[in-house]
């Protein structure tokens, strides 16, 4: 009687292991039919500027530097264009900005992409500077930092570096790092 109580156990045990195991694998299986996959153009439009600014001068440049990834490598709708170049002017100094009117702005935008593309590069990935490079300093009495990206972009087998160095001002009225400028480092 007492192997016939043994056996009886485990044959429940492994039953309830097996029942358990099945529970799961299915339980997951419907999770995966239900969750909702955003590409990297919808998880940068998704960013609320009003109540998610990035708060530092670098965070400011990745998030830049994720829109321009998004605007040469991926592919995406008229609209979001449009949404991803306000996005950008957003993150834009107001002197900036008005140096680039929307209207403006979509169609330099719209020519650089083509470009870009007919001559099949793509941005690999960027490399913004360490926090503890970000240099900041006072203009005209107001803060401002420079800091430095690098983009690794890719053409057919090979690969080039770009560098830029941005200059960012931050906002008296709401304290936010804006882009005041750019432009290439020793450009070839």
């Amino acid at each position: 009687m007492g192997k016939a109580k043994k056996g009886i156990i485990i044959v429940i045990l492994v039953a309830l292991v097996g029942g358990y195991y099945f529970y799961l694998s299915n339980y997951n299986g419907r999770n995966k039919d239900n969750e909702t996959i955003v590409t990297a153009v919808q998880d940068v439009l998704l960013r609320n500027l009003d109540d998610d600014y990035p708060p530092t001068p670098r965070e400011v440049l990745k998030y830049y530097s994720d829109i321009t990834k998004c605007l040469y490598n991926e592919e995406y709708t008229e609209d979001q264009l449009e949404q991803m170049a306000d996005k950008l002017l957003a993150l834009y100094d107001a002197e900036l900005a008005e140096n680039n009117p929307r209207d403006q702005y979509l169609i330099d935008l719209k020519a650089e992409v083509k470009e870009f593309e007919e001559n099949g590069y793509t941005i690999v990935n960027y490399t913004t500077s360490k926090s503890t490079d970000v240099e900041e300093f006072t203009e005209d009495g107001r803060k401002c930092a420079r800091l430095y990206c690098t983009y690794s972009v890719k053409a057919g087998a090979n690969y080039t570096s770009s560098r830029q160095v941005f200059i960012l001002r931050k906002e008296t009225e709401t304290g936010r790092w804006k882009i005041l400028g750019f432009e290439l480092v020793n450009p070839e």
